[in-house]
């Protein structure tokens, strides 16, 4: 199931440099989806992880918090650092 939800929830983490909480994919997306909740967000990340399409991880201890990730955005990233590291 991809909605709109979905695809920007797909989209900012695609165009993250790093892994994001859901608290802070929640901000981004609130500002072009109104009135959209956590619990929809967190929905979506969980199908969407059950996709294959981000990873996910649940951190810290107690209720803790979920990170979530792109995996093919961090290795180019990484790449990128390589270059960098490399060039100077």
């Amino acid at each position: 199931m991809h909605d709109k939800i979905s695809d920007l929830v797909l989209k900012t983490i695609q165009e993250s440099d790093e892994p994001l909480e859901t608290k802070e994919i929640q901000e981004k997306i609130i500002t072009q989806i109104r009135g959209v909740t956590r619990t929809k967000i967190f929905y979506r990340l969980n199908l969407l992880r059950g996709e294959g399409l981000i990873k996910g991880k649940f951190v810290g201890p107690g209720k803790g918090v979920w990170i979530w990730w792109a995996e093919n955005n961090l290795l180019k990233n990484e790449q990128k650092r390589g270059e960098n590291d490399n060039s100077s």
